[in-house]
């Protein structure tokens, strides 16, 4: 009989944020499971348990909707010690848009807010020569499209990791962490075009702030797919989890 997988997707929002209970869906679709196997823990609330943390089978992060990693506060202190263990504890973590910025703040590296170099909707990015020799982002194409959303960035990766993708606009776009089952991602693996469009139009100040365009025209001119980066999450999943 085939183990039920438990999975703990870390989220970042209010409590009145719409895109809880969709971020959760994009998640099981993206690794073909149900919601119901999809526990979501509060970040803002404080840190998962070693305990808790014992009974999960792999870890998400997602996006946030109203909070920066290049903020400070005491809040983020927990988080970013949190995250922390979550990687010393080598549970399986993929962490995507703030997560790739929470995880390389935690291990050492920097994020800055720069909206000179936000990137919304779909855009090109190029793997690195270790992308290439990657074992889950070698099965990408060399130049591959993938879904955006943010405006904060990394500027310095955390030392013991390799850069795996780039953009033009941004070249920190996705890492590993040397001799961990860690990855992250600037881009969003999870959504689709439909579901981007959905936490778009959610956050409707952001398309005109990034894109320059109100959401009707931005929506009425996106159709760009970025298939090959919606199996990023069970490539994961098959390399640590075997399934």
């Amino acid at each position: 009989m085939t183990k039920r997988l438990r999975y703990l997707l870390i989220q970042i929002r209010n409590a009145d944020d719409p895109m809880r209970t969709q971020e959760i869906g994009c998640f099981a679709q993206a690794l073909q499971c149900d919601a119901s196997q999809i526990e979501p823990f509060d970040l803002l609330q404080g840190a998962p348990s070693e305990r808790h943390l014992a009974e999960i089978d792999m870890v998400m992060i997602g996006g946030s909707g109203h909070y920066s990693v290049a903020s400070e506060g005491e809040w983020l202190e927990v988080a970013l010690a949190g995250l922390r263990k979550i990687v010393e504890l080598e549970v399986p973590m993929f962490g995507s848009c703030w997560g790739f910025q929470a995880l390389a703040r935690a291990l050492g590296g920097r994020v800055i807010h720069d909206l000179q170099h936000a990137e919304l909707g779909t855009h090109e990015l190029f793997l690195t020569d270790a992308g290439k020799a990657d074992p889950i982002f070698g099965q990408l194409s060399e130049r591959f499209p993938a879904y955006m959303g943010h405006e904060d960035r990394v500027i310095e990766l955390p030392p013991g990791v390799d850069l795996l993708a780039s953009s033009k606009q941004v070249p920190q776009q996705a890492f590993r962490v040397h001799g961990k089952p860690v990855y992250c991602t600037q881009f969003h693996p999870e959504l689709t075009v439909a579901t981007l469009l959905e936490r778009v139009r959610a956050y409707p100040e952001y398309c005109e702030k990034i894109a320059g365009v109100p959401y009707p025209e931005f929506e009425a001119n996106y159709t760009d797919a970025a298939t090959e980066t919606e199996g990023l999450l069970l490539a994961f999943r098959r390399q640590f989890l075997g399934v």
